[in-house]
């Protein structure tokens, strides 16, 4: 269960300092210090999703879990980093032994800790597919509001037109400046995430 009560909505999550950054990896993080490459979205992406998928669901088969795909690249038409989202509820994220060591043999690395913000912890590694260069693995307790938001976000942009050029449109801009780490590059999206998700309800 996460350490502390989080924040019930998103944009009550202030933009993380460098500090907080680098606090949160479990080693040093990667320094971007640069813009952001953006690839137009590729019609691959869902099945390099759902063969990891399958990958991840072999390995965890004893645990009560769920995998979903989220972030750009589960959404045609938007434009992405070249690297998959993917969100996996399990019982208790602090209790990393139930996870962690099932997925080192696919490469996937324990990165990020975040114990005060639903328990959050972030795997990556390599995904394993000629059009992905690499995955997030965002993993969160049952029942958590992140992941509802998240998938939520997800469906809204692609059911809605005009909101997804709308989100499009603020990740080529923003993603042209220079950051010194990505989340950086991902915190500046957080305004107009929240007037999307206050249309999608």
């Amino acid at each position: 269960m996460p350490d502390q009560q989080p924040p019930d909505r998103p944009e009550d999550r202030t933009p993380m300092t460098d500090t907080e950054i680098e606090a949160a990896y479990v080693t040093a993080p990667p320094r971007l210090n640069g813009p952001v490459t953006l690839a137009p979205y590729d019609p691959r992406w869902p099945e390099a999703y759902a063969a990891l998928a399958a990958r991840i669901g072999e390995r965890l088969t004893p645990l009560p879990h769920r995998l979903d795909h989220a972030g750009s690249t589960s959404v045609p038409g938007l434009p992405a980093k070249p690297v998959l989202d993917l969100v996996l509820t399990v019982p208790d994220p602090a209790d990393e032994d139930a996870y962690v060591p099932a997925l080192a043999p696919l490469g996937l690395r324990l990165t990020i800790r975040e114990p005060d913000w639903y328990a959050h912890r972030l795997l990556r590694g390599a995904a394993g597919h000629p059009a992905a260069d690499a995955v997030n693995l965002h993993v969160f307790p049952e029942d958590c509001p992140e992941t509802a938001r998240m998938l939520r976000f997800r469906d809204h942009l692609r059911a809605d037109a005009a909101d997804r050029d709308l989100y499009a449109r603020t990740k080529r801009e923003l993603s042209a400046r220079s950051w010194t780490y990505t989340q950086q590059y991902a915190d500046a999206k957080s305004e107009v995430v929240a007037e999307i998700l206050r249309r999608a309800g």
